[in-house]
């Protein structure tokens, strides 16, 4: 019988780890049956919550809006951060700059800063003031938080009910957002930006400070920005002095100050003005009673003659001053600027003629133009047909696809490779990684001189170049050593224009092939001084030098090629009458967006046409209402002037055949012209002499004196 082998006792160390296990394995447990009796617990508690019929519905709505709120507020913090960057720096601060502009022939112009650092308190303001700007602008200012809805709300019935664009829905805190912080450009970033820094204003200022800040920087028409200034410029008083037909008149300006400014058209000031009272009456401010005398004797302006300012122009000026004299500490000074009156009427002119002709033929509402002459000088500006509408300057400020109008920066780099307008490269299908580029006629020409590449804007062939010889560094650097400023795209597609560029920058960069490769010409201010004459900024002297970006051989190159376009290429309705010029065309996609840059030896201008909701046009190209703009305004800007040839161009006129041609064609166009001011009918050299005299007598110490001998020899 077989016995079971006694057991040798555990050594305590085995006992020890026996009982650790027993002690997880019960830990473990009581974990989990005590997590289990919570559980339980929990979700008994949370059965006395369990609805059914309309009451889970209710529920479940409530928990779907909570989730849906906290989503919303993930998204409108990323809304709310690019609108909360605009508020960086001293924004409370009023510009304390005081700066008088001259145009080129040392006439006053306009003014900036002062006018909106001479401010009168609301409190000091009179009652009826207050209360007319109020019951037109934002009845109910003291009982919303930055954004009225039932404003909003009421707005929106009546543009129904007119079927039209009657009423506004932006409270007067939103406007102020968007006159400190944001421009006009009509886009829904914009929008949202300025609904949110409404609230931010309303948290961080008064109520009386907000209306303070809105009487203060508001555009008033006339060139004058404020309540203050305006009252001084009509009425020729304090704004503490109005009566209550007077401030009516201001208080309808504010929504359309150049439509409804009184030294403009008093009648629309006038009728403006009626609208206001009747708004009083009904918002509850005044009674019928009170308004009648107002009714009865409309205001009357003080007589300021024939003022129009070239308003974008000095948004400009007055930013370049600033930066020009920042070191200097002085704040009050004169400008002498380089701007043209009579070039700027014109190219006002040929803008607003063109689209009132062709606007809605073409589906474009918005232009904008610079006009250089050779050597850099900015003589003209025009940042959008109405300043008063609109003070957001389309000409430095919004940026627009190029389209092909930025090949010559391709063909430049081309050209300082070795490539001559006659080198041949392939016209055929190209694919460049996923990207496939095609013509516009959807058809290819196989080997093609560059010239003609060039001149039909061909889109292939600069893509080829790009690809195969040149790279996207090179060009990239070419574009911005040539002036232009704005960001230009490093990603392949840049080479057809998908780089938004402001008209200032296209001007800018093609007054290179005018001024023979030279770059950093550009300028708007000649000379800054104090008021008691003392010249702080002088451009002679103070100036960066410009630098050498293009060789006199590239610069003959792109000239010989780009004097062709307007000749035999895309913009035919550019060329001038016996003049020769040089430009190109170029049209983005959808057709937003049209441009034509050109220049003669004597001007430059940079033409760009689109709508300022980016929306599309009717098939507008750059070689139709553009190239019209730029041939209308430049036909006025050679008269009676010395010519000068193109770099690289001997000859700055068109061929006898041609000008026996465009004979007819120059008569018809000097007719349209003759409503605006005509140039002095002396020639180029006749003025220097002229001046020179005056220098003469101007620089003697004894006015009576006569010039030297030598002098008058001299002239």
């Amino acid at each position: 019988m077989n016995r079971p082998m006694p057991r040798k006792p555990k050594s305590p160390k085995a006992t020890r780890l026996m009982a650790i296990d027993a002690w997880i394995d019960s830990a473990f447990y009581e974990i989990g049956f005590k997590a289990s009796e919570i559980w339980e617990t929990f979700t008994i508690f949370f059965r006395r919550f369990r609805y059914t019929g309309w009451k889970r519905v209710f529920f479940e709505l409530l928990g779907e809006g909570f989730t849906m709120g906290a989503a919303g507020s993930v998204v409108m913090l990323a809304l709310a951060m690019p609108a909360f960057e605009e508020t960086e720096g001293n924004w409370r601060a009023q510009d304390d700059y005081a700066v008088t502009f001259l145009d080129r022939q040392g006439n006053e112009i306009g003014q900036r800063g002062i006018i909106q650092r001479e401010s009168i308190p609301v409190d000091e303001m009179p009652d009826h003031v207050i209360k007319a700007v109020l019951a037109t602008e934002d009845r109910r200012f003291f009982e919303h938080y930055g954004i009225d809805f039932l404003g909003l709300l009421r707005a929106m019935s009546e543009n129904m009910r007119a079927n039209s664009v009657v009423q506004g829905g932006s409270s007067l805190t939103q406007q102020l957002a968007k006159n400190l912080f944001l421009s006009n450009e009509r886009t829904i970033e914009r929008k949202v930006k300025e609904a949110f820094l409404a609230i931010w204003l309303e948290m961080n200022l008064s109520k009386k400070e907000i209306l303070q800040l809105y009487l203060d920087r508001a555009y008033m028409g006339g060139g004058t920005f404020g309540i203050t200034a305006a009252a001084d410029f009509y009425f020729g008083k304090s704004v503490k002095d109005l009566n209550l037909a007077e401030a009516a008149m201001l208080a309808g300006l504010f929504k359309a100050p150049a439509k409804y400014a009184p030294h403009v058209n008093l009648p629309a000031a006038r009728a403006r003005a009626n609208v206001v009272l009747t708004n009083l009456v009904q918002g509850g401010f005044m009674t019928d009673g009170q308004v009648l005398q107002a009714r009865l004797h409309p205001a009357d302006i003080v007589d300021r003659g024939d003022r129009n300012t070239p308003d974008y122009f000095l948004d400009w000026a007055f930013e370049e001053v600033k930066r020009l004299t920042a070191k200097s500490g002085v704040r009050s000074m004169v400008a002498r600027t380089t701007i043209d009156m009579n070039l700027q009427r014109a190219t006002e002119e040929s803008v607003e003629y063109n689209l009132r002709q062709h606007g809605k033929e073409y589906g474009v509402t918005e232009g904008a133009v610079v006009v250089m002459e050779v050597g850099g000088a900015v003589r003209a500006m025009v940042g959008g047909r109405d300043y008063g509408q609109s003070q957001f300057n389309r000409a430095t400020k919004a940026l627009r696809q190029t389209g092909s109008s930025f090949k010559p920066y391709v063909y430049a780099v081309a050209m300082e490779h070795g490539f001559t307008p006659d080198s041949i490269v392939s016209d055929g299908p190209i694919t460049w990684g996923k990207w496939a580029p095609k013509n516009y006629a959807r058809s290819y020409g196989g080997g093609m001189d560059l010239t003609t590449a060039l001149v039909k804007s061909i889109n292939t062939v600069p893509v080829r170049l790009a690809k195969d010889y040149l790279d996207i560094p090179p060009i990239k650097a070419m574009a911005e050593a040539m002036g232009v400023e704005s960001t230009v795209s490093s990603h392949k597609t840049m080479v057809l224009g998908i780089s938004g560029m402001t008209v200032l920058d296209q001007a800018t960069g093609y007054s290179v092939f005018q001024n023979n490769g030279m770059a950093g010409l550009r300028h708007g201010i000649t000379q800054v001084l104090t008021r008691s004459g003392d010249v702080l900024y002088d451009w002679d002297k103070d100036a960066t030098p410009p630098k050498r970006v293009l060789s006199t051989t590239a610069v003959g190159y792109m000239n010989s090629m780009m004097v062709q376009v307007p000749e035999r290429g895309t913009a035919r309705r550019a060329a001038l009458p016996t003049i020769r010029s040089a430009g190109k065309t170029g049209t983005t996609q959808s057709y937003r967006d049209a441009w034509y840059i050109g220049y003669t030896g004597n001007y430059l201008a940079a033409v760009w046409l689109g709508n300022d909701d980016f929306s599309v046009t009717r098939r507008m190209t750059g070689g139709s209402l553009p190239a019209m703009v730029w041939n209308r305004l430049m036909t006025y800007a050679h008269e009676n002037v010395d010519l000068k040839p193109i770099p690289g161009i001997e000859n700055p006129f068109v061929d006898a055949t041609v000008i026996a041609k465009a004979e007819a064609k120059q008569k018809k166009q000097e007719d349209e012209l003759g409503d605006i001011e005509r140039r002095p009918v002396l020639s180029g050299s006749t003025t220097r002499a002229l001046r020179a005299i005056a220098d003469v007598f101007k620089n003697s110490s004894v006015i009576d004196a006569p010039p030297e001998p030598e002098t008058l020899s001299a002239l």
